[in-house]
């Protein structure tokens, strides 16, 4: 069979599956078991991708995505995340559009600590959408800036899919990609992001204030603005100090800092008297949903990998898109466009195991830096987060917003972030050591 008939052949399978709504883990699953019994021999290859299956979640380098996920669901049950965004927001009143740079700024902070881009979009969602339809801002501006920082949530670290994305880059290249590196990466550009998006909400609001009328409730004394800063938001700030500091100094492993950061998190809601065996119990249930499915999914993309490449698919894909003779610009520009285009009807995690086995080695061979081009793919990831019709943060937005906003609002509202983050990405294709130049002090 040749190669382009197995790669249409596998990644239609998988495609066409999951357009009938199987999930993604049980698509994947699926096709390699078909391509493993035909390819690698009948029941011994079904063997094989067992025990393929199990050796690639057997790796302690996944263990952070379990720590960065129960460090947010920590944040979210106990009150502390709600408890830091009231803070920001008691301290930036007089700013234009004050609700919509709170969502912005306050997802930030908790971007920092939380690696779940779900949850940061629903907890600013349920939590400010209505408040600023309540104070007469317009949907976009209530919508929009949830969703944009949502998406900010993948570059700034801890991020599970940073770290779902550098293993599974390690799993189908002999050229690995350092994860603390990665994560540490994201910081500037991911500043940068939420920097632009700030700007523009404030521009925005400033040119025309019925978007978001400034609030007529009373002002609180200068103390009271900026002393919840102090308590609610600087402790925040420091757990997040001391997990990057530990990695960027070299003393710990990603593993290590997560689990610094889950231990000061507990330490945290202890001593803010919101920790209970039952919010415990709840945030370890919630990470192990989590876990599983991410888990689940990492390995059906070892195997699925595999099986490409035993079957001459990938040889045959590299070989042809070599003898284009693509320059490495050209070559990132269209994995761009590739993945820009799967992001308008595709989940971001399936985006990368359908992608990375073909682009990876590509990379390698064109001589390509993978901490600089993964920090481009992870930026184009998160526009498919939000790009319409089917980007995950607009399901989300519809899930947890009021009624009375309509898709089309939801839609329109997102736009203007996009067009920033691709500003950003635009700033890193030309200016490499924005993505490189802080992870190269390690």
């Amino acid at each position: 069979m040749e190669w382009y008939t197995t790669l249409i052949l596998m990644m239609g399978f998988i495609c066409g599956l999951m357009t009938f709504g199987l999930p993604i883990a049980f698509a994947f699953f699926l096709t390699n078991t078909l391509g493993a019994y035909y390819f690698m021999g009948g029941g011994v290859g079904i063997e094989t991708v067992v025990r393929g299956s199990m050796s690639s979640i057997a790796n302690f380098s996944l263990a952070p995505i379990v720590l960065f996920l129960l460090i947010g669901e920590i944040l979210l049950r106990s009150g502390l995340a709600f408890r830091s965004v009231d803070a920001i927001d008691q301290a930036i009143r007089r700013v234009p559009g004050r609700l919509s740079v709170v969502a912005v700024v306050g997802g930030t902070v908790f971007s920092a600590l939380s690696g779940s881009t779900i949850a940061t979009t629903a907890m600013l969602g349920q939590s400010l959408v209505p408040n600023m339809l309540r104070r007469g801002y317009h949907p976009t501006m209530a919508t929009g800036p949830v969703m944009a920082i949502g998406g900010v949530d993948m570059l700034i670290p801890p991020s599970n899919l940073t770290v779902v994305f550098a293993t599974i880059v390690s799993s189908v290249s002999v050229v690995k990609i350092s994860v603390a590196a990665l994560l540490i990466a994201g910081i500037l550009p991911g500043l940068i992001m939420a920097a632009g998006f700030i700007a523009y909400i404030v521009i925005r609001c400033w040119l025309n204030p019925k978007l978001a009328p400034v609030a007529t409730d009373d002002h609180p004394p200068a103390r009271g603005r900026w002393l919840p800063l102090l308590t609610d938001v600087a402790p925040l700030i420091a757990i997040f100090v001391a997990m990057m500091g530990s990695m960027f100094a070299g003393w710990a492993s990603p593993t290590d800092s997560a689990a610094i950061g889950a231990i000061a998190t507990l330490l945290l809601a202890a001593a803010f008297r919101c920790l209970s065996v039952s919010m415990i119990l709840e945030s370890l249930k919630a990470t192990a949903v989590v876990t599983t499915m991410l888990f689940f999914i990492i390995a059906g993309s070892t195997t699925f990998a595999q099986i490409l490449a035993i079957s001459g698919a990938t040889d045959g894909a590299l070989a042809a898109l070599t003898k284009l003779d693509l320059g490495p610009m050209t070559a990132v520009l269209a994995m761009i466009g590739v993945i820009l285009i799967l992001g308008c009807f595709m989940e971001q995690i399936a985006m990368m195991l359908l992608t990375l086995p073909f682009f990876v080695p590509l990379a390698n061979a064109l001589n390509i830096d993978m901490l600089w081009l993964g920090l481009i793919l992870l930026i184009s990831l998160q526009v498919g987060l939000m790009t319409p019709p089917f980007g995950m943060l607009l399901f989300v937005m519809r899930g947890v917003a009021p009624r009375e906003i309509t898709t089309r609002q939801i839609w329109a509202s997102i736009v203007p972030f996009v067009l920033i983050v691709f500003a950003v990405l635009a700033l890193i294709l030309m200016v490499p050591w924005v993505a490189t130049g802080i992870s190269a002090r390690m």
